[in-house]
């Protein structure tokens, strides 16, 4: 026998496990709309004449923020949604995702705009990974010069607030790695970010707490065309084992992923308090914020320089 939405009588399309309710189509998009809304005004008010811009990969999580954030301020024409792109230039991969990007911008009317690892850095993420020779592999270069190159576009497009597709599963991943590894620095300075460096475009995060399948339906049900394969380069990435455990811990205790964000957001405030955000001074280099004389991404840039030296 078919299910029944707990709200109507409508045939259920989802079962939400850690609260026990079956929804229809209309309550499913209602019951992740209201959460989403709720937790952009928790990041902080919207101002009037603000640029938002989204950082949009191709898949599903970043074009449902897209989405949203489309379909939630397009009543205010004070607010204006942009798109983000990084093209990392990871053949067979990239191209292909970046297309979903290009296309829901166009059907929805959002301004595009790209940025590459070619122009910026001189290399492609294809061409680093021939020298690379860090056992944490292309992560260890990838994300340093993504967040560089998202941080300098936006800039330069004037963002006021830039907005990323983490979800619920990533933020307890994140949470989950840095009290294993005792970085309690890096847990305190978790988006999103309340607190405005200067030169950092600071990040908002509407799916906080939104698990990574429900986006899954949410883009079903809208028809959003996504990506749907992985980075090429992310198969022996450390997160992924805490994927795998998250998702045991979540099977046998519904509920699970909530408490820990529940749990960091309770001890948040006092681990700000004691790590306090580090005074930024411009890279000597690039002129980018960093706490030393020269940056992690110019290090990493010097670095893929020497390799790419050596290997000739």
């Amino acid at each position: 026998m078919m299910p029944i939405c707990s709200k109507c009588q409508k045939p259920a399309i989802a079962f939400i496990r850690y609260n026990g309710t079956h929804l229809c189509s209309d309550h499913f998009m209602l019951f992740v709309e209201k959460r989403v809304k709720k937790t952009i005004k928790k990041q902080g008010r919207i101002p009037q004449h603000t640029r938002i811009g989204v950082a949009a990969s191709g898949g599903k999580d970043s074009l449902v923020t897209l989405r949203l954030l489309h379909t939630i301020f397009q009543k205010r024409p004070d607010v204006e949604i942009v798109v983000i792109s990084v093209n990392e230039g990871i053949k067979g991969y990239r191209e292909n995702s970046l297309k979903k990007v290009k296309k829901a911008c166009s059907e929805w009317e959002i301004p595009y705009n790209e940025i590459s690892f070619k122009d910026v850095f001189g290399w492609n993420m294809d061409e680093i990974q021939q020298v690379n020779n860090s056992p944490l592999g292309a992560c260890s270069y990838c994300g340093v010069f993504r967040r560089h190159c998202l941080n300098i576009k936006a800039k330069e497009i004037n963002i006021s607030r830039l907005a990323t597709g983490h979800n619920l599963d990533d933020m307890a991943q994140s949470i989950l790695m840095n009290f294993v590894n005792a970085d309690m620095k890096k847990l305190a300075r978790l988006g999103p970010h309340e607190h405005i460096q200067p030169g950092l475009v600071p990040r908002m995060m509407p799916l906080r707490w939104i698990p990574e399948k429900e986006n899954a339906i949410y883009a079903l049900i809208n028809n959003i065309d996504f990506y749907e394969s992985m980075c090429p380069y992310s198969v022996n990435a450390l997160r992924g084992t805490f994927k795998d455990v998250l998702y045991l811990l979540e099977t046998k205790n519904p509920g699970t992923r909530h408490s820990i964000l529940h749990s960091y957001d309770a001890i948040r405030e006092s681990l700000r308090n004691q790590f306090p955000p580090a005074e930024l001074k411009k890279c000597i280099l690039c002129s980018e914020p960093t706490t030393q004389d020269v940056c992690q991404t110019c290090q990493l840039k010097e670095k893929v320089k020497q390799l790419m030296i050596k290997k000739s």
